[in-house]
């Protein structure tokens, strides 16, 4: 029988939502960097006070109840909200302020960071973002459990449940060993990519995905699976196998700058009548309070993302 009286702390709700997205008490007890006694604790208190049984446990798995199922949606709800709460009471003078932390993929972060966050101390002087770099679906199961406010990542994901915004779009371009017959070339086709033995990034990566894609619609038949095949953490590797003649990659416009002005490279870029780009958005859970600080976290990004682009370009007619 519940307590008419009680009333869940923020703790137990956090520790029961916790063990229902990890399904296992000794991941969400490390999660929470609480004793797994504790985190019991919490959520027997919870369910006494409810009068009701939000996990059941067995000894080989942890399953959530029908109830616990229907009451987990208003508990993330309820912290979201507190968490808000918090945030805007330090950020009374404005948007953005306090603690935030923000999930990037890594064929992103090192190209826009350094612009977004000059452009965040300049605007926002209280905001304290964290930055968490992340492939795709690490980042989409952290901000499912909270373990992230917000993500930046190529959209469409294909996962519902959550909110996604379209920030940017880039496109793509064909880095070359310097002599090869596509470096300079101004018009290229999709069909081009067939002459190109490609060099991409490891499985994960949703920029091998996205390069995969471009050559299917291209007809190109095992692209990555040439002589030279690769299994590359990082675009920087792939551009010293590119100078070293091991093959060709395509990049997004933002790491030209970064990546792209090293001796023994080349350049090529396709027609403008050719899409080949990706998309960038902001992705959050859609139960979280803080939509307007999200839009203008956005607004810093696309900011960084503009300034990027500028110094890529110049590279790219150089």
């Amino acid at each position: 029988m519940s307590n008419k009286e009680y009333r869940p702390t923020l703790a137990q709700l956090r520790t029961f939502v916790t063990i229902a997205e990890n399904k296992h008490f000794g991941a969400a007890a490390a999660k929470l960097n609480i004793s797994q006694p504790s985190l019991s604790q919490a959520l027997v208190a919870l369910e006494t006070g409810l009068g009701i049984q939000l996990i059941e446990r067995s000894t080989r798995k942890v399953i959530v109840s029908p109830v616990g199922e229907e009451l987990l949606p208003l508990a993330r709800a309820t912290l979201e909200a507190a968490d808000a709460f918090v945030t805007r009471s330090r950020g009374a003078l404005g948007v953005l302020s306090g603690p935030l932390t923000l999930g990037i993929i890594p064929t992103l972060t090192p190209y826009i960071l350094p612009d977004f966050l000059k452009e965040s101390g300049k605007h926002y002087a209280d905001l304290k973002p964290q930055i968490v770099e992340e492939q795709t679906p690490a980042l989409l199961e952290q901000l499912r459990d909270g373990s992230i406010d917000v993500a930046i990542l190529a959209v469409p994901t294909g996962h519902t449940g959550m909110r996604e915004s379209v920030l940017f779009r880039e496109r793509f371009v064909v880095v070359t060993p310097e002599e090869h017959p596509l470096a300079g070339r101004r018009d290229l086709t999709l069909a081009d990519l067939r002459e190109l033995d490609l060099l991409l990034l490891d499985y994960g990566h949703c920029l091998r995905d996205q390069i995969i894609d471009l050559c299917r619609v291209a007809q190109m038949s095992n692209p990555g699976n040439g002589e030279y095949s690769t299994r590359a953490s990082s675009l920087t590797t792939i551009m010293q196998l590119v100078v070293a003649g091991l093959g060709c990659t395509l990049v997004p416009e933002s790491a030209v700058a970064t990546e792209c002005t090293r001796p023994g490279l080349g350049l090529a870029t396709f027609a403008p009548s050719v899409s080949a780009e990706r998309t960038i958005g902001l992705v959050a859970r859609p139960s979280s309070a803080r939509a307007a600080e999200h839009q203008a976290l956005g607004e810093l990004i696309t900011r960084a993302h503009t300034e990027v682009i500028q110094r890529s370009r110049s590279v790219v007619a150089s």
